[in-house]
């Protein structure tokens, strides 16, 4: 096997870990609302949201950690960081232990995905690069597909606490030929340390934009929330701020300036806002709705992260030939069109084959091409030195999607009554339906980039538009 494609497995599998892990915990979810009774859905979704938003604000320094003191070292470092936070979670007596466990986890997975993805490329050939991407893209998927039904085995058989135990094996299998394999590699321009305070800026303004979302429907939507989304707003726009004059800032500014990289990051945030959205709540359509075990649940939602895996890497060679706007397009139309199809036809009695099993097709196939499509768009014209930072950019915005995300779908639940449960879910597919559609939107603005054009940093460094758009 070429050196490359041992490096692609490598990283790949430190991927799978960090996705499976997600895919699992919504899974256990309702285990989880099971152990801990006397706390509330809110209250829980912070085991899923403190990790989503942690995650989010140190990725790009997690990625800049790398260009500063070398990739392979903070791969390892972040692989060895989630396996004993995944210890820890584990063990977690309290929801309190879990979601501290979970900070630590999001540190970990922060430093691993970015600095992963920066190893990878520059083993590829430029035309190669989008195929790559979506292949590392798809190993997420296929975790996702494994997750629910390894996740149900896993929770039905021993309980919550595996669905965290499960990683220990996955990340030693990656941690001990990436010793050996992977090569030293760091950015020699890079000097500065990221900026702390920034990042500790950026994840208090995330939460607190999950914080008022989720509570609202204690609070009754009053000034809390309004004070809560204000602040949110306020701190980011500082960020912002001190962004455009830090010399290692949280934000780049000057990669948005690429157009392929600008609008990947718009769409990525449109469409994971409706993605995550949707892991959650299939999961609790099934089990709460319809009365279904965790493990049956599991092994009914696989069908979606399948159809994901089988298509990203057509995806990654759609985008590589045709450019990404051919395939993000239709990728966030069938997606839309699956979440539609769940608001339209599901009601209380369980029927899968009628109302499930086909929207879980077409959000499985838009799932696989609209990350294809957007994660190989991001890099596109992206210098070597800058995959790490850019694909870091990517994941913050990827991850404070999630937040959001997840905190709408549990104000829109929560603020149903219980007999009005089958309308709220519905309520949720169709907003994630919408989400779908203006995705679409955000694709039309993609120009078709020469893979090739990014090939040498020099080149791809000497004009903000590297490539010329269609």
């Amino acid at each position: 096997m070429e050196r490359r494609w041992k490096v692609l497995a490598v990283t790949s599998v430190a991927v799978f870990m960090s996705f499976l892990d997600v895919t699992i915990v919504n899974v256990a979810f309702p285990e989880l609302e099971r152990e801990f009774a006397e706390s509330s859905r809110a209250d829980l979704s912070w085991i899923l949201n403190a990790y989503n938003v942690l995650f989010a604000a140190l990725l790009i320094p997690g990625g800049r950690l790398a260009d500063v003191f070398g990739r392979k070292r903070m791969f390892l470092v972040g692989i060895g960081v989630f396996l004993a936070a995944s210890v820890l979670c584990g063990i977690a007596g309290s929801v309190e232990t879990l979601v501290a466990a979970r900070v630590l986890q999001a540190i970990g997975g922060a430093i691993l995905v970015p600095t992963s993805l920066a190893l990878l490329l520059p083993e590829f050939p430029a035309s190669q690069r989008a195929t790559a991407t979506a292949i590392w893209s798809a190993t997420g998927a296929v975790a996702a597909a494994v997750g629910p039904s390894l996740g149900g085995v896993l929770v039905d058989g021993g309980g919550w606490r595996w669905a965290f135990f499960v990683n220990i094996p996955i990340g030693l299998a990656a941690l001990v030929p990436a010793v050996r394999l992977l090569r030293e590699t760091r950015d020699p321009a890079a000097s500065r340390l990221p900026d702390v305070l920034g990042s500790a800026l950026l994840a208090a303004g995330v939460g607190l934009v999950a914080l008022g979302i989720v509570q609202g429907p204690e609070w009754d939507w009053d000034a809390r929330v309004l004070g809560s989304v204000a602040a949110a707003v306020a701190l980011v726009a500082v960020v912002v701020a001190r962004s455009r004059t830090h010399p290692s800032p949280v934000f780049e500014l000057s990669l948005f300036r690429r157009r392929s990289f600008a609008v990947a990051n718009v769409g990525m945030f449109t469409f994971a806002t409706a993605f995550y959205a949707l892991l959650l709540a299939n999961v609790l359509f099934l089990t709460q709705v319809w009365g279904w075990s965790i493990l049956k649940a599991g092994v009914a939602i696989s069908p979606a992260p399948l159809m994901a895996a089988l298509s990203a890497p057509v995806g990654g060679l759609l985008s590589d030939r045709f450019g990404q706007r051919l395939v993000a397009l239709p990728g966030a139309l069938v997606f839309g069109a699956g979440c539609l199809f769940f608001a339209s036809v599901t009601d209380a009695s369980p029927d899968y084959v009628s109302e499930i099993l086909p929207g879980q097709l077409m959000t499985g196939v838009g799932v696989g091409l609209s990350f294809a499509a957007w994660g190989s768009a991001a890099v596109a014209e992206l210098p070597a030195s800058r995959f790490a930072t850019g694909s870091a950019i990517l994941g913050c915005v990827r991850q404070v999607a999630a937040v959001l995300g997840i905190a709408i779908l549990v104000a829109v639940l929560e603020a149903a009554p219980p007999t009005e449960a089958v309308g709220a879910f519905h309520d949720a597919w169709t907003l994630m339906a919408i989400a779908g559609a203006a995705t679409a939107g955000v694709a039309l603005a993609l120009g078709r980039f020469s893979a090739l054009a990014a090939s040498e940093p020099a080149a791809a460094a000497s004009s903000p538009r590297s490539a010329a758009p269609a």
